[in-house]
């Protein structure tokens, strides 16, 4: 474990891992998603947790994936996947493919079935990429002052590569939500049903430990299947075939935007004033 993702057990039964890159906004480079996984697998391979908080330090939760990270493949291969889809030495689509599938797709989806209750604990903003740490979480418990947006298809993209939107916020808002690129307010999320609680940020952590705790004294076993039974019901819907769909679509966005413009998304994203901040932190 190294400091980009810390680990702390601030009560019996209850871990809380911190996203600890403040100074970029928590932005996930490969190397955070990959502490952060090992992190999950700890706390999901200890008997003694039974529910995991995912917090994050700094004012921000997460400004979303790193668009600074240079060197790439070799940044995936100094980490052991855990996907079956490798080939980052690969050239063209497949190497994008293959990458976004683990770290991306792949991660989220492996924390959003962890065999145990997570909570989100969320503060600031939270754009794009930043959904896909927070969505995976069983509750998210948010600060008065957190906005969640997917600019995504300003980027010349068709959303996210976890594509839970239409379950988190219901279809109509899931396409106001992307059409736009506009900020939600967590109240507006709250309403919504995308979150479970707003607080104030002073309120914050203390709220989420005491809803860790309650949680953390049922009984494990239950606490696991009753999770896999929802996520089950879910899934029944039609989650699971829906988000590999819109995965494909969105690494057809980013095969159209390398032949058009030679890059992965499109190049007019980066004339605004939230590709700047996201190119220049």
């Amino acid at each position: 474990m190294t400091d980009l993702v810390l680990f702390e057990t601030p009560l019996p039964k209850v871990a809380r891992l911190v996203l600890n890159r403040p100074d970029a906004r928590n932005a996930q480079d490969t190397h955070l998603l990959y502490e952060l996984n090992s992190a999950f697998d700890r706390a999901a391979q200890d008997d003694d947790i039974s529910v995991v908080i995912l917090a994050a330090a700094g004012p921000h939760f997460s400004a979303g994936h790193d668009m600074r990270e240079r060197g790439l493949v070799a940044n995936m291969q100094a980490h052991e996947t855990v996907g079956t889809w490798c080939g980052f030495g690969c050239a063209g689509a497949e190497r994008q493919f293959a990458r976004e599938r683990e770290i991306y797709l792949g991660l989220s989806e492996r924390w959003r079935n962890m065999p145990k209750p997570t909570i989100a604990e969320v503060q600031g903003k939270v754009i794009a990429g930043g959904l896909m740490l927070v969505w995976p979480c069983d509750i998210i418990v948010a600060s008065d002052d957190a906005t969640f947006m997917d600019n995504t298809l300003a980027m010349g993209v068709c959303g996210a590569e976890y594509f839970g939107h239409p379950w988190e916020l219901g279809v109509r808002n899931a396409k106001e939500l992307l059409f736009t690129s506009d900020e939600v307010s967590a109240d507006e999320a709250f309403r919504m049903g995308m979150v479970n609680h707003v607080v104030s940020r002073e309120q914050l952590s203390g709220f989420v430990l005491d809803l860790a705790e309650r949680i953390a004294r049922k009984p494990l076993f239950a606490l696991k299947l009753t999770k896999e039974a929802i996520n089950a019901a879910q899934d029944a819907q039609g989650r699971v075939g829906a988000m590999q769909t819109a995965f494909a679509l969105h690494q057809l966005c980013h095969s159209h935007n390398f032949q058009v413009h030679g890059m992965a998304i499109d190049p007019s994203f980066l004339e605004t004033d939230a590709g700047r901040s996201a190119t220049h932190r």
